[in-house]
């Protein structure tokens, strides 16, 4: 088959191309490694030297027009696979478009600014510190030395070189006491971690704690101080009550409890059915703390509580299952918008 049959055969079979896997097919066919005009082409060397320039330009000629044919029928597949899908896929511009859900703070992070806000307010600092504390500050210098039998009142997240995840924010407090005089009035937001997780505890929660430390300072302060937020938070004169309790870092030590919001003290599933729901736990600052720290115990007192931001956000949004905060379905977040 000489170069003008070939040339005629391939410019037939572009035409006759009905989609672009077709047409690469046929540029295989006659343009590949071995196609027929290049396999043709590599036959010239076996003509007479005087016969070579002409058949070499016939077969230069024939490979143009077939690449001009390919290019012309994929641009002309291309528009009419264009004019396809227009007429197909017909839009109706005068539909209402599509709204997008706008998105929202989670829950937590609302709860975690609620509080900052309202201690902002009352003249308190905002610090933070690291998640990845050393021994000393979670545990020594809050007065419990090694072997300290408290220890035990935290499932602890223990990392190499000493160092632990911190089972609270306290140790932030001690950092600011260390470089800090007197007067001291912080709170301490964070993540923290502890080795547990039920309905009512997850193996990382936030918390929020506070710090004052000054003359003269009373029990007094302290509760004037926690009840103030706590009606504060929930926006109701809601009733707060104290239980003696054990800290190892202050003495003396209390529970609180906040009358349940949603059942107002007549009992609920919130509050399984006691009417309070446990809100914190405060004292006044043990002297060896103060010690530890470098402040004057005798010439200061302080007080300072702490208490789980996920608690509070559940008792307030009506949330029975901590983890639930944490599972971002987004039907469940999306009512707290």
């Amino acid at each position: 088959m000489d170069v003008d049959d070939i040339r005629a055969e391939a410019l037939s079979a572009v035409s006759a191309s009905d989609s672009p896997e077709r047409l690469d097919e046929v540029r295989v066919e006659y343009l590949g490694k071995k196609g027929k005009l290049t396999l043709l082409a590599r036959s010239l060397r076996f003509l007479d030297p005087s016969e070579r320039p002409a058949a070499g330009a016939r077969n230069n000629a024939a490979k143009d027009a077939v690449v001009q044919a390919i290019e012309a029928r994929r641009a002309a597949l291309t528009a009419e696979q264009l004019a396809r899908t227009l007429s197909e896929d017909v839009v109706d511009v005068t539909l209402p478009g599509r709204r997008q859900n706008p998105g929202s703070l989670h829950p937590i992070t609302q709860t975690m600014r609620r509080i900052e806000d309202i201690f902002l307010g009352a003249g308190y600092g905002v610090v933070t510190g690291p998640e990845i504390e050393d021994d000393y500050h979670n545990f020594e210098a809050l007065n419990l030395p090694p072997h300290h039998p408290a220890r035990t009142m935290w499932d602890t997240f223990y990392l190499e070189g000493g160092h632990v995840l911190r089972t609270h924010t306290s140790p932030v407090q001690v950092r600011v006491m260390e470089k800090t005089r007197p007067p001291i009035r912080i709170i301490c937001p964070g993540r923290v971690f502890r080795r547990e997780s039920d309905l009512t505890h997850t193996p990382m929660f936030h918390q929020v704690e506070g710090l004052v430390v000054d003359e003269g300072i009373s029990f007094a302060d302290l509760k004037g101080t926690v009840v103030g937020f706590v009606r504060r938070f929930y926006d109701k004169e809601v009733g707060v009550r104290f239980r003696p309790s054990y800290f190892p870092f202050t003495e003396p030590s209390a529970e609180v409890d906040a009358q349940c919001v949603h059942c107002e003290g007549s009992g609920c599933r919130v509050c399984s059915g006691t009417g309070w729901v446990e809100v914190m736990g405060c004292g006044m600052v043990h002297p060896n703390v103060l010690r530890m720290s470098g402040i004057d115990a005798e010439r200061n007192t302080g007080f300072a509580f702490g208490f789980g931001a996920d608690r509070l956000a559940a008792f307030y949004f009506g949330v029975d299952d901590l983890r639930l905060f944490f599972d971002n379905d987004v039907r469940f977040l999306s009512q707290f918008s």
